[in-house]
């Protein structure tokens, strides 16, 4: 489905604040997808502090395995020294 061309001459429609605080209002329940603001800000903050302990236990896998590769480095060099 095709749109109608714009024309740059014409002017831009007005809205009524009725109309416009429809939409707004319309727009904010389709953002917050069925949820009151305080449970969407409630929903955020959990997902926020899931992913805050998900990073946490990467960033510990990942010392954990360089620490592990540097100990073989460390451990290649002694046997090449000897």
């Amino acid at each position: 489905m095709a749109l109608p061309p714009i024309d740059p001459q014409s002017p831009e429609p007005k809205l009524d604040d009725e109309d416009l605080d429809g939409k707004t209002e319309r727009a904010l329940q389709a953002a917050l997808g069925g949820l009151t603001p305080k449970e969407a800000l409630l929903e955020a903050t959990r997902a926020e502090n899931a992913d805050v302990e998900v990073r946490a236990a990467a960033t510990a896998r990942n010392r954990e395995r360089a620490l592990r590769l540097l100990a073989a480095l460390e451990g290649g060099k002694g046997e090449d020294a000897g």
